[in-house]
């Protein structure tokens, strides 16, 4: 078994907006706030003893977890299997929109969360192979361990679900909020779907897009 300790990145002007962010090579950096988020965050991990810190590749956690690295001292770790959903002709567009041009997907994604995607864009069951990959690799990597892994709305959703047992179709209501540091117990799993089980003291803040 490893800890995974999970972090969203902190905020930037998209999330601000209700911007759908997903892959998009246009998502900015960090916002003032955003900063001051990690920057506050950073100053409670001084004692968090990590073997290793792992991070998607996209600006906006790459920002966070260098940010927070210079704190406990390790390098960090990218990789692309971490990245946000990727959110197709979604990505750079503000909620209202999507929700007047695309009122067919979305209420397709209501009704089968796990399997719809954003027109070119990836739907969270093919997420959940790239992310479930990642964590299996780093868990036979550091098993007995602790590692933070520094990521996105989706990514980190997935894993909470897998690692407490949680239907992947309930993704969306575990996407947690910036900038927060939160705790699952990593077990291998033979498939994608199977999982360990991990108590949590209820569901967490369900931010749209990343």
């Amino acid at each position: 078994m490893t800890r995974f300790w999970l972090i969203r990145h902190g905020q930037t002007d998209w999330n601000l907006a209700g911007r759908w962010q997903g892959q998009s090579p246009a998502a900015p950096p960090l916002n003032e706030t955003g900063r001051a988020q990690v920057l506050a965050l950073r100053s409670q991990l001084k004692n968090l003893q990590v073997s290793a810190i792992y991070s998607s590749d996209l600006l906006r956690s790459r920002e966070t977890a260098e940010i927070i690295a210079e704190q406990i001292d390790r390098p960090v770790i990218f990789d692309s299997r971490l990245r946000e959903m990727g959110l197709g002709l979604w990505e750079g567009i503000c909620s209202d929109e999507i929700k007047a041009c695309y009122p067919q997907q979305l209420a397709e994604r209501l009704r089968d969360p796990l399997n719809t995607c954003a027109p070119d864009g990836e739907s969270p069951r093919q997420v959940a192979e790239r992310v479930a990959s990642a964590a299996n690799e780093m868990g036979r990597i550091h098993h007995g361990e602790s590692i933070l892994i520094v990521a996105h709305g989706i990514s980190l959703a997935i894993l909470i679900c897998l690692s407490q047992g949680i239907s992947l179709e309930k993704v969306y209501e575990y996407v947690p909020a910036n900038a927060k540091l939160l705790p699952v117990e990593w077990k291998q799993s033979e498939s994608v779907f199977g999982s360990s089980r991990w108590q949590s003291s209820g569901k967490l803040s369900s931010p749209v897009g990343d």
